[in-house]
């Protein structure tokens, strides 16, 4: 039964909001990320799936999610849902929300495609700082973008990169604490090179050659991706290359409390912090003016035997869910994960690798893909629960197995 959406209101007598073309519509984000490794070079696509060291933090963000089930009425089901929210002070027709990822060489049009796949769904963007494109132009294919920046750089040069996103019309800010600059993975990392010269292009031939699509899609575009990050470069200088920025990343002190509270003071807009996992880091958070949380352990690419973000997600909730706006980013592959979080306590999720795949199968037009089966499943589950709305979701609507969530201390007790 095709589902169509208006206002964030869903009926299932409408058609689907993104033009179905034969051949070209995929129906679940796992064939999406089939057509992405059928497309992308081995090392690209190694990039987009892998997770830190044994990977235990990548796999339980997938397995958390179906150890949930749901508990759904029979009749008198509500006819039409609705599912618009407000997000940061931005209005979107969905709760789900596009997460900031760097260098998306899955794509010639990298962060404006998605931008513009999300604007079509009306909803918003994360942009990273190591982003392939500008911040200019992905504001100018969607006003809704969110600039997100790692603590790199001394104050006046973190001042210049808040001064330029605010210029160029970004919606709020999102500063990303959780990284410890660990990046190996038991079964390789894929090689990244500094830049792409002969000897780097000799290395890749052979990827190139076996998936030819990908690499004449970029040729067709005015070449290949050249691997640098136009949101870190300083006014008057050159971009960085990735690992230059890196590099700056890597040698600035790592920041206290004071320090984030001192950037929130140099943003008069909505603004988020990355990377919660604990109810004092979330009171924390609250405690220097955060505007929004983002309960997450960075996709499972961080510090691994990290466990799932929803496994901790009541526990924040419950601690500061009536200070701050609580989002959820891990293992949001199907829009029943959506409604889970949700029902948890969550004001909605961001995505990552699941508009990856989408743009890596079908450009600016697979992200809307996505974003379209993700909307249909949360209509699905809310009809199912009984549910007329996103906001009429309650945790007695999931049944959450012994032992399911991580225990940890509350904010009080630490204090």
């Amino acid at each position: 039964m095709a589902v169509r959406c208006s206002a964030g209101r869903c009926s299932p007598s409408r058609s689907a909001t993104v033009a179905r073309v034969p051949g070209e519509w995929f129906e679940s984000v796992a064939e999406a990320q089939r057509r992405a490794r059928r497309r992308l070079p081995k090392s690209v696509y190694a990039a987009l799936i892998a997770g830190g060291q044994d990977g235990r933090t990548l796999k339980d963000n997938l397995a958390a999610f179906s150890e949930l089930e749901f508990l759904p009425h029979t009749a008198e089901l509500p006819r039409e849902r609705a599912m618009s929210t407000t997000v940061m002070g931005t209005e979107v027709s969905l709760p789900v929300l596009i997460s900031p990822t760097g260098v998306q060489a899955v794509h010639p049009e990298g962060e404006v495609a998605v931008a513009r796949g999300a604007a079509g769904a009306d909803t918003a963007m994360g942009l990273s700082s190591f982003a392939s494109r500008a911040i200019e132009d992905v504001v100018a294919a969607n006003p809704k973008t969110f600039f997100q920046i790692y603590w790199s750089g001394d104050r006046e040069t973190l001042l210049q990169r808040v001064d330029r996103a605010r210029a160029a019309g970004a919606k709020g800010l999102i500063v990303t604490l959780d990284w410890t600059f660990s990046h190996g993975r038991d079964w390789g990392s894929p090689v990244i090179p500094e830049k792409i010269d002969l000897r780097a292009l000799l290395h890749f031939a052979p990827e190139g050659m076996i998936r030819p699509r990908w690499l004449l899609s970029f040729l067709r575009q005015g070449g290949i991706p050249d691997l640098t990050v136009p949101n870190m470069a300083l006014p008057g200088q050159p971009a960085p290359t990735f690992f230059g920025a890196y590099g700056e990343w890597m040698q600035t002190p790592l920041p206290t409390w004071s320090d984030v509270g001192w950037l929130r003071e140099q943003w008069d807009g909505p603004f988020m912090v990355k990377g919660i996992m604990r109810p004092e880091d979330a009171q924390r958070a609250v405690d220097i003016g955060a505007s929004a949380i983002s309960v997450s352990n960075h996709g499972g690419n961080n510090l691994d035997s990290t466990p799932a973000p929803v496994r901790v997600l009541p526990g924040i909730v419950d601690a500061v869910g009536e200070q701050v706006e609580v989002l959820l980013d891990g293992g949001i592959r199907r829009g029943g994960d959506v409604v889970k979080a949700l029902a948890l306590g969550a004001d909605a999720v961001m995505i990552g690798r699941a508009y990856l795949w989408g743009l890596a199968a079908n450009g600016q037009a697979g992200v809307g893909n996505v974003l379209d089966i993700l909307r249909s499943g949360i209509d699905s589950a809310l009809m199912g629960l009984g549910r007329a709305s996103i906001h009429d979701l309650v945790r007695e609507d999931v049944l959450i197995p012994e032992g399911f969530t991580r225990a940890t201390p509350r904010v009080s007790e630490l204090r």
